[in-house]
């Protein structure tokens, strides 16, 4: 099942307030942005927040989860959702932790 655009809504209107916050379809599911690092995937209608020893430590009982068939474990979050002020102390520490995406290198195409 993919995830559908009111999840991925609510979960951005939960953190309007900590910076740009952006979404990115990927294969029907989302990946959520915190200005350019990429924090979590929305997938299944489930937020599966990236792995970092720090993030794993903020979360008293960690739940792991893989977000998708074949992928490593994430931190998946559920009542952290509802508490919009615990949510955005957690996607301000993966902002800190967690390496800011790579811009896509252009293709360079052969000369002539």
């Amino acid at each position: 099942m993919a995830t559908d655009l009111h999840f991925v809504e609510f979960v951005v209107d939960q953190l309007r307030n900590i910076g740009t916050i952006r979404y990115r379809k990927m294969f029907g599911e989302y990946a959520l942005y915190c200005d350019d690092t990429v924090v979590a995937f929305l997938c299944d209608n489930q937020f599966f927040l990236k792995p970092h020893p720090k993030l794993h430590a903020a979360l008293e009982n960690a739940i792991e989860a893989p977000p998708y068939p074949g992928a490593k474990n994430y931190l998946l979050l559920r009542d952290e959702l509802e508490q919009a002020e615990k949510l955005s102390a957690l996607i301000r520490l993966a902002k800190q932790v967690l390496p800011a995406s790579q811009p896509k290198k252009s293709k360079k195409l052969p000369s002539k």
